[in-house]
């Protein structure tokens, strides 16, 4: 008559993409250069120079970039950015701060308390170029 209803477990399935964080730059590290290549990217600690990645790039909490331009398929910002920022998706969490540039992008979303300070532009596609041996080329296309 009186039955326990049965809790459905709930879980995350693993899938493993080319945007899994790969490389992190640790809180109380400094990258003082230019950073780019392909798969994911997390900076804890400060970066100082141009980023393009073809991937993922987390600014965490503690996090604080000072670029020209940063240029990213994804870009997930929880810390500081200060410089111009070209991106297929922007997120901005909560502690985000983005300002002191121009953000280009296809994609954009804000949670209360983020903060942008600057002209946004979206457009409806955005190609993230790698710099490959001082050449500049585009990302080859994925096998269909």
């Amino acid at each position: 008559m009186f039955r326990r209803k049965r809790e459905t477990q709930s879980f995350t399935p693993v899938v493993k993409t080319q945007n899994q964080i790969g490389t992190v730059i640790a809180n109380g590290m400094s990258w003082h250069g230019d950073l780019s290549g392909e798969g994911g990217v997390r900076v804890e600690g400060s970066v100082t120079g141009e980023i393009v990645v073809w991937g993922t790039v987390v600014i965490g909490e503690t996090g604080k970039v000072n670029c020209e331009t940063l240029k990213a398929e994804t870009l997930i910002v929880a810390g500081l950015v200060q410089g111009n920022v070209v991106c297929q998706k922007l997120e901005i969490r909560a502690t985000g701060r983005v300002w002191g540039g121009d953000v280009v992008t296809t994609s954009f979303s804000s949670e209360d308390g983020a903060f942008l300070r600057g002209t946004m532009r979206m457009e409806e596609k955005i190609e993230i170029k790698l710099a490959e041996d001082g050449n500049q080329s585009q990302k080859p296309n994925e096998p269909s």
